[in-house]
């Protein structure tokens, strides 16, 4: 009987695939390891307080979003083996260096470096696309992305036992927390360096042809220049919204005095800052593109940006709102049918939960309906239903229908990141890690504006508002997507 392809080890392309996985895995695995054992340092570090924890919790997200696209450019100069390893390598200090804190500002600091991790995603999107055919990339991608996010559930479903059962109770060893982060941060050191003797760039007789620079994307005309430079103001523009949002959090002194965590005089020295860094971008996009578009642009260089756009949508519309989901739904069950935390907190999860297969899904159905925007459009509008479905949820309905309505959204907003994915590889195959990083950082920007709203709306309207978003991408898709060309070719793309 012939092995299922997706355990045949003897395939070189599916033991890189699992490789990948496991590397995007551990990104998660350590990127979210706080959220478990907060509670834990609460108890345990007696100046931190739960403002602390949400001051960090923010702090968690801000560098992914231009981290996303600064890996994004480095992925295609030097390749997805030697950025993926190298990163791994690299957080696991500012790990250590959480792991290990005692005052919250060396705390804020490797908290806010830790948050580069979480550009590792992008690094394996890229990987995977040099391996499979086209007709195959929407599984490989939705396998890689949906097994490698259950990183985050992984933390919290290990860290807490590590640390208080395992260090705490059988060993009796003081601060176990600390250790259990420490050796979170040690699983990445170790595999970083493995990662980079067990996996090649590309198969053997393929080169690697990416960028000849790190620099801003190239684009193929100058309505699509004005679209890049436009499209770019809002990854600027949610870290401005973050640091408002930090600006907000008042934290008591040892004295005593109650102060804002960014003054105002320094919050404008961040906007001003941040504005000087977009102008600075645009300024550099320009030097970059004007002299190739003047000159003529390949053909074969050649791609359409509003596609780009397009998808940055749809990453906002599900990868966003998922993070934002995730993060407000046990509150919102706890609160709406009174059961207990850790009853609302086992519902939840569920949301998360079934990224294992939906996401994977959604990358098959993708390649198998031969329409790869068709499926994107049906999947935007069953987000959309969802989230409409989700709003009208109350305390008089049955729990058991509020579970399969969160559930259905789930299956739908996850495999919508596999569609979306199954086709930012094939829209510019030398550009594939710039592609994804700004696609990946607008669901980033998602997640911002998402959670800055949630926290000045009531849940109704803020899954009104998702549903809203997830129509409004629904027409971008439906006007500017184009479906690439071979979008299903049996053989490896041209580098």
């Amino acid at each position: 009987m012939k092995r299922p392809e997706l355990i045949d080890f003897k395939q070189e392309r599916i033991r890189t695939l699992h490789l990948t996985w496991i590397a995007f895995f551990i990104t998660f695995y350590i990127w979210f390891n706080m959220a478990p054992l907060a509670t834990t340092m609460l108890r345990e570090v007696e100046w931190l307080t739960p403002e602390h924890l949400k001051v960090l919790a923010i702090i968690n997200v801000a560098f992914t979003i231009p981290a996303r696209i600064v890996v994004g450019a480095l992925i295609d100069r030097y390749g997805p083996r030697i950025v993926f390893s190298s990163l791994l390598v690299a957080m696991a200090f500012p790990a250590f260096a959480f792991a290990f804190g005692t005052t919250l500002i060396q705390l804020m600091v490797s908290r806010l470096l830790l948050s580069t991790i979480g550009a590792g995603f992008v690094i394996g999107i890229r990987m995977v696309a040099q391996w499979f055919p086209p007709k195959m990339i929407g599984r490989a991608e939705g396998f890689y992305a949906g097994w490698g996010n259950f990183g985050s559930a992984w933390a919290a479903m290990t860290l807490p036992w590590f640390a208080i059962t395992f260090l705490g109770k059988w060993f009796n060893v003081a601060d176990g927390w600390r250790w259990a982060l420490f050796l979170n941060g040690l699983v990445g050191l170790l595999y970083g360096i493995y990662y980079y003797y067990a996996v090649r760039d590309t198969p053997e007789g393929t080169p690697f042809v990416g960028t000849k620079k790190t620099q801003p994307m190239t684009v193929s005309s100058y309505g699509d220049l004005i679209q890049y430079i436009v499209w770019s103001f809002p990854i600027f523009g949610a870290l401005g919204l973050l640091a408002w949002r930090i600006s907000r959090i008042q934290i008591t002194h040892s004295d005593g005095v109650v102060s804002a965590l960014i003054p105002s005089g320094s919050l404008w020295l961040i906007y001003g800052g941040l504005t000087v860094f977009y102008a600075a971008h645009v300024l550099k996009t320009l030097q970059v593109n004007l002299p190739i578009l003047k000159e003529g642009v390949p053909e074969e260089d050649k791609y359409p940006f509003a596609s780009v756009a397009a998808l940055n949508t749809t990453y906002v519309a599900n990868f966003g709102a998922e993070l934002a989901v995730v993060s407000m739904l046990p509150t919102f069950f706890e609160g709406t049918f009174e059961v207990t935390p850790a009853t609302a907190g086992l519902i939840a999860s569920s949301f998360a939960f079934v990224n294992l297969f939906a996401r994977p899904m959604g990358g098959l159905i993708s390649d198998k309906m031969k329409n790869r925007k068709m499926v994107m459009t049906v999947y935007m509008v069953g987000i959309s239903l969802g989230f409409l479905g989700m709003g009208f949820i109350d305390s008089a309905w049955p729990i058991w229908l509020a579970i399969v309505i969160t559930v259905t959204c789930s299956i739908f907003v996850q495999g919508a990141e596999g569609a979306t994915f199954a086709i930012i590889p094939l829209i510019s195959r030398r550009m594939t890690g710039q592609v994804a990083g700004m696609a990946g950082a607008f669901g980033n920007v998602g997640a911002v504006l998402y959670l800055v709203l949630y926290s000045m709306v009531d849940a109704r309207t803020f899954f009104f508002v998702l549903a809203g978003g997830a129509a409004f991408s629904f027409l971008y898709v439906l006007i500017f997507l184009r479906e690439p060309e071979g979008a299903f070719a049996d053989g490896m793309a041209a580098s």
